[in-house]
């Protein structure tokens, strides 16, 4: 069974950036489409950004990070990372690290729930 685990969480400045890593194990990854989602406290839980296998080449991306966050994956080093630049005091969440089926990650987000799930990482934006 997949298993996913975040790192590289914090406290910033706002407009500093950070490298969110998510690293699977138990598993192969390259079978999976991965993303990011995150969740503040009293609101509720906000997909950040998908990606597919490279060679499927489809990349989601939220409004609200579009421009700021890229997301890439490493398969030969089962990673899954999260470039978050320009950062704000409305990106302070917990941000979990999630897989799901191949084909998963289509132009709005996922598709379908994804079937695992990391136990997140906060990120703090102070203003």
């Amino acid at each position: 069974q997949l298993q996913l685990a975040e790192s590289g969480g914090g406290l910033v400045q706002s407009g500093e950036s950070l490298t969110l890593s998510c690293i699977a194990s138990g598993s192969t990854l390259d079978v999976y489409a991965v993303g990011w989602f995150r969740q503040a406290p009293g609101k509720e839980r906000e997909e950040v950004s998908c990606i597919n296998n490279p060679h499927l080449g489809n990349i989601y991306y939220a409004d609200s990070v579009k421009g700021r966050f890229n997301i890439s994956r490493d398969n030969a080093k089962h990673t899954v990372y999260l470039q978050m630049s320009g950062l704000k005091s409305g990106d302070t969440a917990t941000y979990y690290c999630a897989a799901g089926g191949l084909h998963h990650c289509r132009q709005q987000g996922f598709s379908q729930e994804p079937w695992y799930w990391g136990k997140g990482t906060q990120v703090t934006v102070s203003s």
